[in-house]
């Protein structure tokens, strides 16, 4: 094979979430991945001074970072961590049973007895917190605080740091003052991320970047109408005039804090969601920014698909993926390396549900085939491949938060004889660029274009509510309403209104609990502008603009369904189901690779839960012939599962276990043919009227899973009661 160079990026951010004006933070996120995911990735470099790598450090998180370890700032889920569990008020009470369980239940809950045993106590989709919070005790309280707060400390602090390791392992029943002592142990482990980054820095093992500030989409800064060139038809907002000092200013101020920070001026930048166009290229390269990094479908479209993907995920001219380009506007330069979609979408997505021994040797046998795909038009230049993805989103899904998977990995990577870790700037050194981009194609890592930030109508009035408060701003700026300070704190809030974040919850692209949050937080920003001038902000950005109710994982049932389980498509017997789409992912990437499943249906008769399953592409039987199981987990009711061996074969076998004993005379059915089919009696769930079923169905090759729908969370639905279609008839 050919000699690969293995570039690993790792991208850190968080939303800028505190309003410095109100001085309130209501989102624990910076202090709690700080624990666990920036300390624990660079601590495994650290254990490994032979891998490198690279880090990209946006300044609006630094700065959070800074204001808890230098500043002494809070948030709220630490005030109530904070605070004794005999003196929470109602509403503060409240609020730790809503938000105390803000980790992935398998990874983060389900390992730890005492966790686990507070979360089925809690009964999510039971009880709301008001009569919850009857069942606990102090002494669940403050064992619930510190769980909350133990599982985001990253593994290696608990490998470290015996006293730690002793504090977990008493698992219930602390005291106030040990509760205490947690929380201090926490703030030393933040207060260590950003000198540990220096250092792997000055040794030479890590290259640190930066990106724009407040993390803007530096392209619709520039010029809104861009978004057409992805997207012809795409509605735009009203306003259409760009910012393009906005965006100088994001570039600007991001390498001024990070040569303070750390001591040297950054090499690269990862643009705010590798958004990029031809346009930024001059003020990138401007403020000393030698190189930058994006997706490599920015470089499909920038070359007219010469380098692209054909329908079987097969490269075509690979060679050219993997190599640095150069972008060239203005007499300006700047260098590109394009990520790898596919193999950063393997860590991001698929590689949690493997055995970490099996994903490494999946990752080491795919880089092991670019190097011989690439070896013979190459050169003399190793092949460069960029494995750039968030470094603190996947690990929540890993068992281990990824630490067994990352140690082998990164061991396997700096013992191969033909693959050697780098930092990008040290590849770029000794192997410049010689291709040129024409035009660089103007458009994010997500589809190459910018369809979730712009263009739903809620952007849109995002995008208006923005540009108003911009032109007042400028104008008081003119007339130097306010003192020097105070127009310069209008415009920190103007530019944190810029953060794409923002813009990423508006739409139906994507959901989260804390969307009204969001919503609230981006206009309270446009409300400070109007606040530090002294003025009365307009009522306009006293409404909502996420609509309530318009997103929904899946549509619900509106009837009971008469299936015959045969594996046919009958489109009578799904009238009534509800539906989920197999699409997107979570966190700020996409996926490469859209699954096997295209659609989920489900519902019910009177007697059992029904599912069916399409494929992608074709019949079920064709497109899902090598997958060796289909499997239907149970979150409510809880420990139950149903296993379908080759689904896609006839006279499928199917049995439905309980805490992983087989239960007999179960009276599931599966059938796969031109759709999978599958149905489960309520009586073998344990399971009565209006009781929760909560479940996700995986497929899995080998022993790996290889989709999942949902893709994350699960789809929720009760135990119909005998009136069932009388309710949703009137309903």
């Amino acid at each position: 094979m050919h000699e690969v160079s293995l570039a690993f990026f790792w991208h850190q951010h968080q939303p800028y979430y505190p309003d410095d004006v109100g001085q309130d933070n209501p989102m624990p996120w910076v202090r709690l991945h700080g624990t666990k995911d920036y300390w624990g990735m660079a601590m495994l470099l650290k254990e490994l001074p032979e891998m490198h790598a690279t880090i990209n450090l946006v300044p609006s998180l630094l700065n959070q970072i800074l204001a808890y370890t230098d500043h002494g700032h809070q948030d709220r889920h630490l005030r109530v961590s904070r605070a004794p569990a005999e003196g929470l008020s109602e509403e503060d009470l409240n609020y730790l049973l809503d938000n105390f369980f803000m980790a992935h239940p398998d990874q983060m809950i389900r390992p730890f007895a005492r966790y686990h045993e507070l979360y089925l106590k809690r009964g999510f989709s039971v009880d709301p917190a008001e009569r919850a919070r009857k069942r606990f005790t102090k002494r669940d309280l403050i064992d619930l605080v510190c769980w909350a707060n133990l599982v985001w400390i990253h593994p290696l602090a608990f490998e470290k740091d015996p006293d730690l390791a002793a504090f977990r392992k008493k698992g219930r029943f602390w005291t106030e003052g040990e509760k205490q002592w947690l929380l201090d142990k926490q703030f030393e482990l933040l207060g260590e991320v950003i000198p540990l980054h220096r250092e792997l820095q000055q040794r030479g093992q890590l290259e640190l970047t930066t990106t724009p500030f407040y993390h803007p989409i530096l392209p619709l800064l520039w010029d809104k109408r861009l978004a057409r060139r992805a997207m012809p038809e795409v509605a735009l907002p009203q306003a259409l005039d760009g910012y393009p000092d906005d965006a100088r200013e994001h570039v600007r101020r991001a390498v001024e804090s990070h040569e303070k920070l750390f001591g040297q001026k950054p090499r690269g930048m990862w643009p705010s969601e590798g958004s990029v166009c031809q346009g930024i290229v001059p003020l990138i390269a401007d403020s000393g920014i030698q190189w930058i990094a994006t997706d490599e479908e920015i470089l499909s479209c920038s070359t007219d698909g010469w380098i692209s993907r054909d329908a079987n995920g097969f490269l075509r001219n690979p060679e050219m993926l993997y190599r640095p380009w150069r972008a060239e506007e203005g007499g300006r330069s700047l260098q590109i390396v394009f990520r790898d979609h596919a193999m950063s979408d393997q860590i991001g997505f698929h590689y949690q549900r493997y055995l970490a021994d099996h994903a490494v040797e999946d990752f080491v046998g795919k880089i092991e085939a670019i190097g011989r795909a690439t070896g013979g038009n190459a050169g003399h230049r190793p092949s460069l491949v960029s494995i750039v993805l968030d470094g603190e989103n996947c690990w929540e899904y890993y068992p281990n938060a990824g630490v067994d998977f990352l140690r082998k990995l990164y061991r396997r990577v700096v013992e191969h004889p033909k693959i050697t870790p780098v930092r990008i700037c040290d590849y770029l050194a000794r192997w410049p660029a010689t291709d040129k981009i024409a035009h660089l194609f103007p458009g994010s890592w997500i589809q190459h274009n910018f369809a979730i930030w712009i263009g739903h109508p809620e952007c849109n009035r995002a995008w208006d509510l923005l540009d108003q408060t911009r032109k007042h701003l400028v104008e008081a700026t003119r007339r130097k309403a306010r003192t020097p300070d105070e127009i310069q704190r209008a415009w920190e809030e103007l530019y944190i209104a810029e953060g794409s974040d923002w813009f990423w919850w508006f739409g139906d692209s994507h959901t989260s609990a804390q969307d009204a949050l969001f919503d609230r937080l981006f206009r309270k920003h446009l409300q400070n502008v109007y606040t530090v001038l002294g003025e009365q902000p307009p009522s306009e950005l006293a409404r909502p603009i996420s609509q309530p109710f318009r997103h929904r994982p899946h549509t619900v049932p509106t009837g009971l369904l008469k299936v015959k389980v045969d594996g046919r498509r009958t489109y009578f017997e799904w009238i009534n189901s509800g539906h989920y789409a197999c699409r997107g992912g979570r966190g700020t990437m996409s996926m490469a690779d859209e699954g096997l499943i295209s659609d989920l249906y489900f519902g019910f008769d009177t007697e059992r839960l029904l599912v069916r399953l399409d494929a992608r592409g074709g019949p079920f039987r064709e497109r899902l012939g090598d997958v060796d199981q289909v499997r239907l987990r149970f979150f409510q009711p809880e420990g139950f599962e149903v296993l379908v061996t080759h689904p896609a074969r006839k006279g499928v076998a199917s049995q439905l276990h309980h805490d992983g004993v087989p239960v007999a005379e179960s009276g599931v059915e599966a059938a796969g043919d031109l759709v999978f089919e599958l149905a489960v009696p309520f009586r073998s769930l344990a399971v009565t009227t209006d009781d929760p079923i909560h479940f996700c169905v995986e497929l899995v090759r080998g022993s790996a899973s290889i989709q999942r729908v949902p893709h994350e969370g699960a789809i929720e639905t009760t135990v119909p009661s005998p009136d069932y279609e009388m309710i949703m008839w009137q309903a």
